[in-house]
């Protein structure tokens, strides 16, 4: 009787053993089957403060977004080059879904790879360069640097504006003369002396091109680089400049005027839901073309930091300023526009189309100097 009795309730342990078991495993299946890899590169790390920064900050609203139906992961620190293609490689072999590419020198590497894993989507941010699988995204950064040109414009004493930029590609460019067009609209007689740094990222050499601009007579900053250094060497010297792409109002509060923030939360949300229903492409479409999505202050993919150290009157210019990009009614470059050289490149009543501002290879009237080859 003890031994029936035994049988029977080992039989039962080995029943709910089973039954615990199964479904621990089909759980463990249907979290693998439904949970999306997502991975993404990053050529400084998150403590740069500026542009990788930026894109952290998109990643952990992802996560939030998503929860548990997503799994994301980042590598720092990928120089552009051969190093780029080793690692985005290296995150496709890893069983990721989507990856995510956030330098514009990633974007040949991206596509090589991308035509190597034909399953796998690639998001490449800044680029213009596309295939079946591999879609762009970039925000309107020019629209921001317009309002710092109306700023400063409005702030200089001394007319000189100094700039410093990464490298000499439209995307850096479009910047350079969309501050220029925004200098010019409140100051005919400023002008922007630029600097090339050669890199995205390099503190020494960004606060050493910042101190050159200085002793040349610059009263107020911008830049097209990604770290601190700038701003915090304006904040020693005592002149005025703008944050890039984060808010670096800790590292320079009495120099900050406003920074520009690259709000990349909502485009990775949404490529990523596209991924998830099936919607996600890379072919034409009404948004610009579909795979290509640009967009700016109006949707909040760009977004600007409150204005300070400044009278009310140029807070109130910035903002008008602001506001007029955002609903239309301020076109930056539209006719009559002629370059520093005195050549028309618009007519009264034209205006610059998307392709033309992604050939820009000049500096506008009020730019100082020439664009390095």
């Amino acid at each position: 009787m003890k031994n029936n009795r035994f049988i029977i309730f080992a039989g039962l342990l080995a029943i709910i053993a089973a039954v615990f078991y199964f479904t621990t495993n089909v759980d463990q299946v249907e979290d693998k089957e439904t949970k999306m890899k997502v991975a993404f590169v990053y050529l400084t790390n998150p403590g740069d403060h500026g542009w990788t920064y930026a894109h952290e900050v998109g990643r952990q609203q992802v996560q939030e977004h998503f929860g548990d139906k997503v799994e994301t992961s980042y590598v720092e620190n990928v120089p552009e080059g051969p190093d780029a293609t080793r690692v985005i490689r290296e995150l496709a072999q890893n069983g990721n879904d989507m990856i995510f590419t956030t330098s514009f020198g990633y974007m040949e590497p991206t596509l090589k790879v991308a035509k190597e894993f034909p399953n796998i989507k690639f998001d490449h941010i800044t680029g213009y360069m596309r295939a079946e699988n591999m879609a762009t995204g970039n925000i309107r950064f020019y629209e921001g640097r317009y309002v710092q040109g109306v700023v400063a414009g409005l702030t200089t004493k001394s007319n000189k504006i100094g700039y410093v930029a990464a490298f000499p590609i439209p995307e850096v460019i479009q910047g350079i003369n969309s501050f220029a067009q925004g200098l010019k609209s409140v100051n005919k007689n400023a002008t922007i002396s630029v600097v090339w740094a050669n890199t995205w990222y390099d503190p020494v050499k960004e606060g050493d091109a910042a101190k050159v601009l200085i002793a040349e007579g610059a009263d107020v900053l911008a830049q097209h680089t990604d770290s601190p250094a700038m701003l915090q060497t304006a904040e020693k010297a005592g002149v005025y400049g703008f944050g890039q792409s984060s808010d670096m109002h800790e590292f320079a509060p009495s120099a900050q005027l406003f920074a520009s923030v690259n709000n990349w939360g909502p485009y990775y949300i949404a490529q990523i839901q596209k991924a998830m229903d099936g919607s996600w492409t890379t072919g034409e479409g009404p948004d610009h073309r579909a795979g290509n999505t640009w967009k700016g202050l109006s949707e909040d993919f760009l977004v600007l930091t409150d204005f300070k150290n400044m009278p009310s009157n140029v807070a109130k210019a910035a903002q008008e300023a602001r506001d007029g990009i955002a609903n239309g009614s301020i076109n930056i470059f539209s006719g009559p526009m002629m370059d520093n050289e005195g050549n028309q490149i618009l007519a009264s009543g034209e205006v610059l189309d998307d392709g033309g501002l992604w050939a820009m290879n000049y500096y506008v009237d009020g730019v100082i100097g020439k664009i390095p080859n």
